[in-house]
């Protein structure tokens, strides 16, 4: 029988608990400790699932019988954590943003491989049905030559949601707005479909909210290096939430993903789409705190198994890095005026 891989998680606030459940629910993965500086936090999840509790987290690092720490702290604690986890030995899962600097992120990344630990940055819909389906499709030639790729991600989050922690809404710790924290999905997925991005052109603002330093709404045109264009679109100033969709157009088809499910699957060689049977409820615009854990605890299977296969897992820091990339440049053009070209 293969041995148990044991969790550690740091960060006990909105989205610990999902981190809590995924594990709790993969045969041969166990949690076993948890750490938050909010007392009260790690001792409310640690009581859930019987494991224990940490303040200080250097000190749950220093435990032999850790494999894995997921971070699930304010964006710009991200690197830093998950170097020092990778300095005690440990594979480790970071959520998105991997951080709000590329710096950080390389540094993270580098840690990572001179430690000869995993790292997994956690972008959950890739593992959706209709994604993998995209994705697949894509790569076997089904939608031709790609044209152009849209993500669009129009939600809302309340004022509270932004007053509920003073790092929220904050460069140094959010890392940016609604396109760091929201779109960034969508963002994601539309540069895992369309390729690498060349160059991008973007407005930023903030409307619907105060007490604040970062974006409630953006817009954005890229010009992929297939030649290919697309559109990225974020808000949280859409009351009272409406939709977050994918759009892939090429030669021969287009696909339509909206709220996590296939839409419109529309071929040239008549292929219709059956959708399996889901395991996963719709996403809600409005939803803050109620994220669906089901693409996480595929995502932290993955890591699980490339832990015992000794590969790496499907979302790498280099992958997870791409989004982030791909924001920050957005923030650039909108800073400045200006056409931003990637590297």
């Amino acid at each position: 029988m293969e041995s148990t891989i044991k969790f550690g998680i740091v960060g006990c606030g909105v989205i610990g608990p999902t981190h809590a459940r995924s594990i709790s629910e993969i045969e041969g993965a166990q949690l076993v400790a948890v750490a938050d500086v909010v007392e009260e936090k790690a001792q409310a999840l640690a009581e859930m699932y019987e494991v224990e509790a940490y303040t200080d987290y250097h000190k749950m690092l220093e435990r032999q019988d850790i494999d894995v720490v997921s971070i699930a702290t304010p964006s710009g604690m991200h690197a830093d954590m998950g170097i020092d986890a990778a300095r005690a030995g440990k594979h480790v899962i970071v959520e998105k943003p991997m951080d709000v600097r590329l710096d950080k992120a390389d540094a993270l990344i580098a840690a990572c491989h001179e430690q000869g630990v995993k790292l997994c940055v956690i972008s959950q819909h890739r593992f959706d049905h209709g994604i993998v389906d995209l994705k697949k499709a894509i790569q076997e030639g089904k939608l031709g030559t790609l044209a152009f790729g849209g993500g669009y991600t129009q939600w809302y989050r309340a004022q509270e949601y932004y007053d509920s922690g003073d790092w929220r809404g904050t460069w140094a710790l959010d890392g940016g707005g609604a396109l760091m924290n929201q779109s960034i999905h969508y963002v994601d997925m539309l540069q895992y479909m369309m390729g690498p991005v060349e160059e991008i052109h973007a407005y930023t603002a903030r409307r619907a909210h105060v007490r604040i330093e970062v974006e409630d709404v953006s817009a954005a045109t890229l010009k992929f290096k297939s030649g290919a264009i697309g559109v990225i679109e974020g808000m949280t100033a859409a009351f009272p939430g409406f939709d977050a969709r994918l759009e892939i157009f090429g030669s021969d088809g287009g696909v339509i993903i909206e709220n996590d499910k296939v839409k419109d699957w529309r071929l040239r060689d008549g292929e219709e789409y059956t959708p399996p049977q889901e395991d996963i409820p719709l996403i809600v615009g409005t939803s803050s705190a109620d994220i669906w854990y089901l693409g996480h605890r595929r995502e932290i299977q993955d890591m699980v198994d490339a832990i015992r296969e000794d590969r790496p897992p499907l979302v790498t820091g280099e992958e997870g890095r791409k989004p982030l990339e791909i924001i920050l440049a957005i923030y650039e053009s909108a800073r400045t005026g200006q056409t931003v070209k990637l590297a």
